[in-house]
């Protein structure tokens, strides 16, 4: 890689650095008002997208440790936000859904996040959708994308 192409990469990080930043901020506001952070969305979001999934499952999308997902389960379950079910099928399984609070801060925090990604869709132009989302997988470690993209 020589310099020219680093120095245009540099930019390209720089970007993500500062988008990722303000697609997080409004969400991250809402959220502290709960003492809930990124963590949390996360969980959220995706219990959200998947009502029903094992925790197992989260753990494998979030790929974070079971204690770290342990912490703010807690949080979510004793606050509300998520209820945990026994699996009637096997017993040592604990199915993910969200309750009335959860939907409701899932829903508020998804629709401010669409609606940056829209409007970046309609600043860049037409059919950039599809070259966004290929930009994403790429960026995801390749040993996790077939993984990661089959969970969504």
């Amino acid at each position: 890689m020589n310099e020219n192409e680093l120095e245009n990469l540099r930019q390209s990080i720089e970007l993500l650095f500062l988008a990722y930043r303000d697609f997080t901020a409004e969400p991250d506001e809402i959220l502290s008002r709960y003492g809930f952070g990124r963590a949390h969305h996360r969980v959220i979001y995706f219990v959200g997208r998947n009502p029903g999934m094992t925790v197992s499952k989260l753990l494998d999308i979030l790929q974070i440790t079971k204690q770290s997902l342990a912490r703010v389960l807690r949080q979510l379950v004793e606050e509300g936000f998520i209820e945990k079910r026994l699996d009637h099928k096997d017993g040592r399984r604990r199915l993910l859904y969200l309750l009335k609070k959860g939907s409701e801060i899932e829903i508020l925090l998804t629709r401010l996040q669409a609606k940056r990604i829209r409007a970046a869709f309609e600043l860049a132009g037409e059919n950039v959708e599809s070259a966004f989302k290929n930009v994403l997988r790429g960026i995801i470690n390749e040993k996790d994308r077939g993984r990661v993209i089959n969970n969504l």
